[in-house]
């Protein structure tokens, strides 16, 4: 048996004692070192159930030590440091052969999906998971840091599907953990310049800590035309993280000729476009959904020391006060950047 938080519905998490998961074969049996508590996480507990499906244990940014393995298992051994990938997919699909295992066509069917979500996660002793989503750590990368790749790659991905090169310029609006995150990847893609945009002081500090060139508070100046002053006419990609008409409009406005909207945020509410802003500059908007092969080169950026990743964690609890002590934080103190949670007493 084993300790887990589980999902029943908005503000109703409960730690049960479970049955701890039997090995598979082609899967892993991983004990929890770090769970990052995530927006989604939070939206569940505030508004659930909305993708997560009742009775699931949830958690899905993960980090921990592969406890022991099914038959077929070649690429981890029982001991190996482990950043978790949390993609339940079918592997056959036409995306999934592509290697685009975030727009598996039975995503959210057949029992396949998001582990935290659609099947057990990470807020528990021990989690079940596919052996190839298990990926090994150097030992210069804390087991802390490793359960912050999975957001990490949300961001990389992102970056890696816009059209930013070495040289261009980049703008951020939203200075959460998701934008912070975009932050240094933009800076590991070498961006002459990263703008960030937000609303509070605390965050934009933040933001320069880790690689912001520029910040703009938009309740203090018009960040439209003071990302046009500091670009020459506009910005070259606009990460829109925020996921808010102010923000998207503003997006849609900053940028350059040829430039670049990527839409990262998840947007709860139906935003309006005027087309124009895009059309007489051939700009473009695209989307980025999760990830689908980022974690090792995420965990090459955050093993390179590019920035103090201790800056992000702000919080670390144990478990048994995921609710007070991590979604009630989160929600009513909002200088919290990542809180950590560990089912180990021994890790705080």
């Amino acid at each position: 048996m084993m300790k887990a938080a589980k999902f029943y519905k908005a503000k109703d998490f409960r730690m049960e004692e479970v049955s701890a998961p039997a090995v598979k074969p082609g899967h892993a049996v991983v004990n929890v070192e770090w769970i990052g508590i995530c927006g989604s996480d939070i939206h569940e507990y505030v508004a659930g159930p909305l993708n997560a499906v009742p009775g699931t244990i949830m958690g899905h940014e993960f980090s921990g030590v592969v406890a022991e393995v099914g038959e077929g298992v070649t690429n981890v051994k029982v001991g190996d440091r482990v950043a978790c990938i949390n993609l339940d997919v079918c592997g056959e699909c036409k995306y999934c052969q592509a290697g685009q295992r975030n727009l598996c066509a039975k995503m959210g069917i057949d029992g396949y999906g998001l582990l935290g979500f659609t099947a057990d996660g990470a807020f528990a002793e021990q989690v079940l998971l596919e052996s190839k989503n298990c990926i090994k750590i150097p030992d210069t990368l804390s087991l802390e840091h490793a359960a912050m790749v999975e957001p990490g790659a949300v961001t990389l991905h992102a970056v890696n599907k816009s059209r930013l090169t070495e040289g261009k310029t980049a703008a951020v609006f939203g200075a959460g953990p998701i934008g912070l995150l975009l932050v240094i990847m933009a800076k590991a893609k070498s961006a002459s310049q990263i703008i960030v945009i937000d609303v509070a002081e605390d965050r934009l500090e933040m933001a320069k800590k880790l690689g912001a060139t520029t910040v703009i508070n938009p309740m203090k100046e018009n960040a439209v035309e003071r990302i046009k002053e500091l670009t020459d006419g506009g910005v070259d990609v606009a990460y829109e993280a925020a996921g808010v008409q102010p923000t998207f409009s503003a997006a849609t406005k900053c940028l350059a000729k040829n430039g670049e909207l990527m839409i990262v945020a998840l947007y709860e509410k139906e935003v309006s476009l005027f087309p124009l802003d895009l059309t007489m500059g051939e700009a473009i908007i695209s989307n980025s959904f999760c990830y689908s092969e980022e974690f090792p080169e995420v965990i090459d950026i955050y093993a390179s020391k590019i920035v103090d990743l201790d800056l992000l964690i702000t919080k670390k609890i144990h478990l048994d006060d995921l609710v007070e002590e991590g979604f009630e934080t989160n929600l009513n103190d909002k200088t919290h950047i990542k809180i950590l949670v560990t089912p180990k007493q021994s890790n705080l």
